[in-house]
């Protein structure tokens, strides 16, 4: 635990000292759980949302985008249940004065179980080697058997009391479990409560006419009231899909853990509107292919895992989450839910309007099912982000920092180094970013010795460096050099946006899905 933790405070103060992430309005003290993306983050951020922008959209012929308003008419969170259910469970401990969401602080005691269980399985692969049998080892050793059993008992008792709203026993089951406050380690906890998410905010001049307002919790709904404006001006034909990316706000109990739980973040969701009937072949299809497209990434298989809803949400009649081993153990990175015709349904109820689709093959109108892929950018950054972070001993017993990025996802492609700045070759360096720089996003650096350039390009990410030195001068030949193997090669300046292209890519890297 204090492994990761360290690993955790490492991954936060890397992305701060290299321009990735800052406190916003850090010199007021900064605003809790809200961030600014510095000048790498930012170029981090937007080929993340271009990636899955350029996977979800342009390649997907019955896919469509849409950039819907923050500000929504107030009807539409009524209609959409989130007036009225969008809650979590809060608990305060009367101790430290520290407020949790009730349901996070019992699925992590259960994920402790299931760390326990994990371990014990671990333990029995390095004793049998070839010949274990994991399916078997699970279901018949006493100590997995229970620790797992114990889990799967938590978690449906907990879903099955928050689908019911009996919160006494949510807070039973924490007095039950022994579960302490993980600041103070005090057990002496207040009711459980519920608390509605979304932010506030007026429209109007003056106070008295003004209307309440909501700052959108989710991007979703701006695509559910547009359905029938799509699909009758993109001609669309089910199944089809409308994705959009943007801003949502949520008033989170408990905002944590760096940028994986703030206030303000942005969502990549796509909405895919099918027959009825034909959801749960649809709902199997987008699991396997997002869980498919986050593994092109090349951050590890094991690194991913599905976790399937106990409790569902109003609107559901599936959901599973990909989790992610984030330093802080594995935490949902995505949501695929089967919507059902719940949206469109209510919104019909709400406006008035049929939001109805008529089939040609069946020559008959019907409210679509929806099935929905949702990831946080945010999220989706820190997976990035953390998992590249590395130390790397070296053969000399050096050390280096690099971040292993995703090349295809990397800030800068490649920075261009003069060996000295002197004899032209600063000029030639710069006619070489000159030229990249059409097609890359590319730096020049000509600052220190050229080993410790290196250093700082590993640091942040860059997959190549590209030094101009006294030969390129003679037989325009530079030195590449690969982040990841250090590995230095010639090559002809003519050449050099062929190799990097090779290696940074979409296409390249989606077609490992």
């Amino acid at each position: 635990m204090a492994k990761q933790e360290d690993l955790f405070k490492n991954v936060v103060s890397h992305a701060k000292e290299y321009g990735f992430i800052f406190p916003s309005s850090e010199i007021y003290d900064g605003l809790s759980a809200v961030y600014d993306y510095a000048q790498n983050g930012v170029e981090l951020k937007k080929n993340i949302r271009e990636y899955w922008w350029k996977s979800m959209v342009q390649m997907h012929e019955n896919i469509v985008g849409l950039d819907a308003a923050i500000l929504m008419h107030p009807t539409t969170w009524k209609a959409s249940g989130h007036v009225d259910a969008f809650n979590d469970p809060l608990i305060d401990n009367k101790d430290s004065k520290k407020r949790y969401r009730a349901d996070v602080l019992i699925e992590d005691y259960a994920e402790k179980l299931n760390i326990k269980a994990q371990k014990e399985i671990e333990k029995a692969k390095a004793r049998f080697g070839e010949a274990f049998n994991e399916q078997e080892f699970i279901t018949t050793n006493p100590r997995v058997v229970e620790y797992l059993s114990k889990k799967n008992e938590i978690l449906a008792r907990m879903a099955k009391s928050l689908d019911a709203g009996d919160l006494d026993d949510v807070k039973l089951l924490i007095e039950e479990l022994e579960i302490a406050c993980p600041d103070s380690g005090s057990r002496n906890w207040t009711e459980v409560r519920q608390f509605n998410l979304m932010f506030g905010t007026k429209l109007g001049a003056s106070a008295d006419t003004a209307m309440d307002l909501y700052l959108r919790p989710e991007t979703a709904q701006g695509i559910f009231v547009n359905f029938l404006n799509v699909q009758k001006t993109g001609r669309m034909k089910i199944p089809f899909g409308i994705a959009q990316t943007g801003k949502a706000f949520r008033n989170e109990i408990v905002a944590r853990q760096f940028i994986f739980r703030m206030r303000e973040f942005e969502q990549m969701e796509m909405q895919f509107f099918v027959k009825p009937g034909e959801e749960m072949k649809w709902y199997e299809y987008w699991k396997t292919t997002r869980l498919n497209w986050h593994k092109s990434l090349g951050l590890g298989a094991e690194n991913y895992r599905f976790h399937d809803h106990e409790k569902l949400a109003h609107y559901a009649n599936a959901a599973a989450d990909i989790e992610f081993n984030f330093p802080f153990g594995f935490k949902e990175l995505e949501g695929i839910h089967s919507r059902t015709d719940f949206d469109l349904k209510a919104h019909e109820q709400f406006s008035g309007k049929k939001l109805q689709y008529f089939d040609t093959e069946e020559n008959k109108n019907y409210v679509p099912y929806v099935v929905e892929t949702s990831v946080g950018l945010d999220r989706m950054f820190l997976a990035v982000f953390s998992k590249a972070l590395q130390e790397e001993t070296l053969e000399d017993g050096s050390t280096r920092t690099v971040l292993r990025l995703p090349s295809v996802l990397a800030p800068t492609k490649a920075a261009i180094l003069p060996l000295v700045k002197k004899d032209g070759l600063p000029e030639i360096a710069k006619e070489i970013m000159e030229e990249l720089k059409w097609d890359f996003n590319v730096a020049y650096d000509e600052k220190d010795a050229v080993g410790r350039r290196y250093r700082r390009q590993d640091a942040l990410g860059t997959p190549f460096c590209i030094t101009v030195d006294h030969q390129t001068v003679e037989d325009k030949t530079v030195t590449i050099r690969h982040r990841d193997s250090m590995q230095q090669e010639r090559v002809a300046i003519s050449d050099l946006k062929n190799i990097i292209d090779q290696e940074v890519s979409v296409r390249n890297w989606l077609m490992k899905m």
